[in-house]
């Protein structure tokens, strides 16, 4: 299902500066330093357009966010759809050994390990083996079917990478005095790629930095960045205040989690009724009305009902037949209740990132709970806090990533075990109907649990200048940089 954040929201120029169609795209990805150049298995955002641009996996994502080939040519996928059998490209290493089966089979076996304890390691879990078939043909089998299986391959954290080496489609230079990172794209043939002789007069090179929102976005309305990535609810109100040089702002379709995490299960949020009390109490469509983002479609619930496909499981409303002010009635009297029992001040703590969005978001949080009671404080920095905001991309469109992103192993927060086991049940299941009746078992166990307070979609938004090659607003909020260095024509 694809959540609609306005995608007609494209703010006009209303300042000058330079378009250019010609040298380096330059891009600049809201983050630090330390989180563009992470290594390892557990990537940031910018570390992950990064990594996408210079260690391909078997296939990858285009500007669009449909998958497309990349080290592997082709690939075909068993009737019963355990098996995907895919043909590598005739292509190398950048130090000229050959691409081989038996060693992709080592890499993504050692990354699958690797990811263990980690969100992405168990959407891995279905892949049951990984054989090398013959020198450039590999197979991996699935306990279970699962149709978005491509693009779980195709996530930037198994993108192959070998002694520290990549396998393009961009090679990586790095200019240590002002981080900035300089990208150019691969020959063709050195892709295993048919040879192009004009491939240089159309493919042009790319700069990455990683700069504060502000600074991006001021970067970019001085003309020193062509497109500004990574841009979150948090740090909109710099966008949609800052002046803008012949570009737009674009605003993702972004499919995931943005709400609150519940940390502490002791005091005022011991019990899930009163848990569930303070999301009773949220008007949700005012969460947005700060920020002007139209088409932003608030949600109750952690899956959202159409994933689980026809016919939906659940209404769109978590209460349909309770109004508003139905529900802040009954959310006030258990918050009154626990008082008299207690004699303790009902206050929550709520952790927030910087950014000026945190501070609308939690004036509105504050206005809504006041209304049943309970005063609302955000966390200082190291503070420990009652709730968390959770603000997270899908990487694939299942139930199954939204469940497991509430994983007892992750130890993000309060979790429900009976839901893990049921998520665990379902990976060997083939038929789709039991398969779709465990998930929603699980997701139960979740709701009732009362672990997680969702809002709505998470925002994604970019700045992006009119000289700016291929790039499409998509539900991943993944922008790959490779399609930005071909022609816009």
């Amino acid at each position: 299902m694809r959540f609609i954040l306005g995608l007609s929201l494209a703010i006009a120029a209303i300042s000058c500066g330079p378009v250019r169609d010609s040298g380096p795209v330059d891009v600049a990805i809201i983050g630090s330093d330390e989180e563009l150049f992470a290594d390892g298995v557990r990537l940031s955002t910018a570390a992950q357009h990064l990594r996408a641009a210079t260690a391909e996996g078997l296939v990858a994502l285009d500007s669009s966010g449909q998958v497309v080939p990349a080290i592997a040519e082709r690939w075909i996928v068993t009737d019963d759809g355990l098996s995907y059998i895919f043909r590598l490209r005739d292509a190398g290493w950048p130090d000229g050994d050959p691409i081989t089966a038996a060693e992709v089979r080592r890499i993504l076996r050692d990354r699958q390990r690797a990811l263990d304890g980690t969100s992405l390691g168990l959407d891995l879990a279905k892949i049951t083996d990984v054989r090398a078939m013959t020198g450039r043909v590999i197979e991996i089998r699935l306990s279970g079917p699962m149709p978005e299986f491509l693009r779980l391959l195709a996530q930037p954290e198994l993108g192959l990478v070998r002694a520290g080496s990549g396998t393009g489609p961009m090679i990586m230079s790095r200019d240590e005095s002002d981080a900035l990172v300089r990208l150019n794209p691969l020959a063709p043939e050195d892709r295993g790629l048919p040879a192009r002789q004009d491939w240089e007069d159309y493919a042009r090179p790319l700069t990455l930095r990683a700069l504060p929102a502000d600074e991006a976005v001021d970067a970019f309305s001085l003309g020193q960045v062509d497109l500004v990535l990574n841009g979150k609810l948090v740090n909109f109100p710099l966008a949609e205040l800052g002046p803008l040089s012949r570009g737009t702002i674009q605003v993702d379709p972004a499919l995931g989690l943005f709400g609150l995490m519940v940390l502490d299960d002791s005091g005022l949020l011991a019990e899930p009724e009163r848990r569930k009390a303070l999301s009773m109490a949220l008007d949700r469509a005012a969460l947005i009305q700060p920020f002007g983002l139209g088409g932003w479609q608030p949600t109750e619930w952690i899956v959202p009902p159409a994933l689980f496909e026809a016919p939906a499981p659940y209404p769109a409303s978590r209460w349909p037949e309770l109004d508003l002010e139905a529900r802040r009635r009954i959310a006030a009297a258990r918050i009154a209740e626990w008082v008299a029992e207690t004699g303790e001040d009902p206050v929550v703590i709520v952790e927030l990132p910087p950014g000026p969005g945190s501070g609308l978001l939690l004036q509105t949080l504050r206005r809504a709970w006041q209304t049943v009671g309970i005063r609302t404080v955000r966390a200082a920095p190291g503070e420990p806090a009652d709730l968390r905001l959770r603000d997270r991309l899908a990487r694939y469109s299942s139930p199954r990533w939204f469940l497991n992103q509430f994983n007892c192993e992750l130890e993000l927060g309060l979790c429900v075990p009976e839901a893990d086991e049921l998520v665990r049940q379902a990976l060997a299941l083939r038929n789709p109907a039991e398969k779709r009746a465990r998930l929603l078992e699980a997701h139960r166990a979740l709701v009732d649990g009362e672990i997680f307070i969702p809002l709505g979609p998470p925002v994604r938004w970019s700045l992006v200048r009119g000289a700016v090659g291929p790039y499409t607003a998509n539900q991943w909020g993944l922008h790959p940089l490779f399609p930005l260095t071909q022609p816009t024509t």
